[in-house]
């Protein structure tokens, strides 16, 4: 989405480099004997100061707290992505990863104090027992989690657990005088990857892929297949803010794109062979145009799928820079429970480029990058953006591509501020549009159940004319109404109202077709797909013959 639908920077620049460092575990077979059977017995200076602590220091000391707290110091002297994980931590890694939990089945937010009940996972353990959208979970057990200031890690472990076994809720709903208990049965929950599929019109689809997991190839297959089924033939594939994964889910997924023995990317290290991945010749989407929207958020996996497309001259790829992630990591799996990610190798895209950004000057500045970009106002000007020639590359059309710090959109598409304004700001900061929509959606849930489409909603609430309840509403909680502000800004907040609304009741097939209305890089990458080129034979020449109209 535009900069008003991101979430805030530092947290998406956390999943970005979080989420996308897990690409490196099928090159495992190729590993080095150094690595495969590493001897942790060698002595060294830090081994030997270790014992002569334990052995010899004037006090007792805690020996594994004293390894844990150095184990991060040792590794930020290497690569930003090289990352060491508590056992504490191996559990939520593993469930991301293989894109299910064990838990009861909600999505939930904490308004007020209060856990208030989203969504319910249609045939999952919540729903079955009868736990609706709108109910206020007060007790897990024993424990007492309404009005004393309960966090959302907090909740995730009352509520996650190991299959079968049950956990009790308290639940307050609307409507009925006292609390309402259930007993729960836990059971696996999917951890969707693929937010959304729906065709835009007659001909385009839109899947929206957030992350890759190990379950997100059958996901997207299955999103394709709806769409083609409706009558697709041309697909815009939604990338942004996708911080990457696994590299299994991509490889696959970009194999339904390519021709037999395309190249899809290659990896090498100091001790990792070369090795390469070309397309097996699947193509079930050979008839397919394909547009590709990226981010600076798009990280890992996502410029794989990105790069791939984009060397391969496969399909036009759409938005703003991305990332800039092209180091692999394997999992290394360590005694206690712990695991070792280490840098092993890096990928390079078809053409050559290895998109990684420099990160010579240490993980601090690599980490302010994304600050960087914003202060040089790239996210605005496509010219702000400086590419070295010695990192000048080809598709295999002869389209020019450069290496290093991310992928370079064939078609840039800046960040829409047109409607920024300080009133907008203020009630962004304070989650006012999330909250308000939430309210309203609870307090109308009824009538709102009733409506089946997301065109229905759109005209429902438009003529309900939300906005001005808003204005009220943030006039309650603190913000004064501003003219000039809702002036510059109402069409912004009163889509983003609408989409909000209509998200907590029929969830994002709702919310994606009428956030679209503000979604400027979606609209461009739309206006692109209408122009009538070339749509019966999707080839190299075509997409290049596409690019060359659109530029000139």
């Amino acid at each position: 989405m535009n900069k008003k639908t991101t979430i805030i920077l530092p947290l998406v620049v956390a999943l970005s480099v979080a989420a996308g460092i897990i690409i490196g575990n099928l090159l495992k077979q190729n590993s080095q004997p150094a690595l495969n059977s590493l001897s942790y017995s060698r002595p060294n200076k830090l081994t030997t100061i270790f014992q002569l602590i334990e052995n010899g220091y004037v006090d007792s000391v805690n020996s594994s707290d004293i390894i844990e707290k150095t184990i991060p110091e040792i590794l930020e002297n290497l690569d930003p992505h090289t990352a060491y994980i508590p056992a504490r931590n191996m559990k939520e890694v593993q469930e991301e990863m293989r894109g299910n939990f064990s838990g009861i089945g909600v999505q939930f937010s904490i308004q007020e104090d209060t856990v208030r009940v989203i969504e319910v996972i249609p045939g999952g353990p919540s729903s079955q027992v009868g736990i609706l959208p709108g109910d206020r979970i007060v007790t897990v057990n024993d424990s007492v989690i309404a009005g004393t200031g309960v966090q959302n890690t907090t909740v995730l472990n009352l509520l996650r657990g190991e299959k079968n076994t049950k956990v009790t809720v308290g639940i307050i709903r609307k409507g009925y005088n006292n609390s309402l208990e259930f007993e729960i049965i836990r059971d696996n929950i999917p951890l969707f990857s693929v937010d959304v599929s729906y065709m835009i019109d007659d001909e385009t689809g839109f899947i929206k892929v957030s992350r890759f997991s190990e379950t997100t190839y059958d996901e997207f297959m299955q999103g394709m297949q709806k769409l083609q089924h409706a009558g697709a033939e041309k697909t815009i594939v939604d990338l942004r803010q996708n911080p990457g994964g696994s590299l299994s889910s991509v490889l696959q997924i970009v194999d339904e794109f390519l021709e037999k023995g395309e190249p899809i990317l290659y990896t090498e290290g100091l001790n990792q062979p070369k090795k390469t991945y070309n397309a097996s010749g699947k193509n079930r989407w050979k008839d397919m145009e394909v547009y590709v929207l990226i981010d600076e958020f798009s990280a890992s996996a996502s410029e794989i799928f990105a790069g791939a497309i984009q060397d391969n001259d496969r399909g036009l790829v759409i938005g703003r820079r991305s990332f800039g992630k092209g180091l692999v990591q394997e999992q290394i799996p360590l005694m206690d429970g712990s695991a070792l990610r280490l840098t092993v190798a890096r990928f390079y895209t078809p053409s050559g480029r290895c998109i990684q950004k420099s990160y010579e000057d240490g993980n601090e500045e690599y980490y302010h990058d994304l600050y960087a970009r914003f202060s040089h106002q790239e996210q605005l000007f496509a010219d702000s953006i400086q590419f070295n020639d010695s990192l000048k590359y080809y598709t295999m059309a002869g389209r020019t591509v450069y290496g290093g710090g991310g992928i370079m959109p064939d078609i840039f598409v800046p960040m829409d501020t047109s409607g920024n304004s300080a009133y907008f700001d203020l009630i962004y900061r304070k989650g006012l549009i999330y909250t308000f929509a939430y309210t309203y959606a609870d307090q109308h849930r009824e009538n709102l159940s009733a409506l089946e489409t997301a065109e229905e909603f759109d005209s429902f609430l438009t003529g309900q004319n939300v906005l001005n309840e808003f204005v009220t509403y943030a006039q309650e909680k603190g913000v004064a109404k501003d003219s000039k502000g809702l002036k510059q800004s109402g069409e912004l907040i009163s889509t983003q109202l609408k989409a909000y609304i209509t998200r907590n009741i029929m969830g994002e097939e709702g919310f994606y077709p009428i956030i679209r209305q503000i979604d400027n890089t979606l609209l461009k990458a739309i206006e692109i797909s209408k122009k009538d080129l070339l749509v019966e034979n999707v080839s190299h020449d075509s997409i290049v013959s596409k690019i060359d109209h659109l530029r000139n």
